[in-house]
């Protein structure tokens, strides 16, 4: 039972470790509205090129994306709904707290 605790701790962590950045998890979400290509990315989050491709390569050798080619242009989107899932689990959880303390402060100015 302790060693199945330790592997589900370790994937765990080894996915927060890939999500470790605010560009990794913009990407996540705009990829979880459906399939985008490189430049539909540089458009919406807004970074440079090469580093852009340094993200979604850590992401893809992760196996959170998955890729495929069309011509000259690179598609990705989403391979591993649970990272999908987590990233929007935490994230909602933390727009909620934003929200909720936005609104404390506002009754108490």
């Amino acid at each position: 039972m302790a060693d199945e605790t330790d592997e589900v701790f370790d994937k765990a962590a080894d996915l927060f470790a890939v999500m470790s950045t605010p560009i990794r998890l913009r990407i996540i979400s705009q990829l979880c509205q459906g399939e985008k290509n490189v430049g539909q990315l540089l458009e919406n989050i807004g970074v440079p090129q090469p580093n852009m491709s340094q993200h979604l390569n850590i992401l893809f050798r992760s196996g959170v994306l998955g890729k495929r080619r069309q011509g000259a242009q690179m598609f990705y989107r989403i391979a591993d709904e649970t990272a999908a899932k987590v990233c929007r689990a935490v994230c909602t959880q933390l727009a909620i707290g934003v929200v909720e303390k936005d609104q404390i402060n506002k009754e108490f100015v």
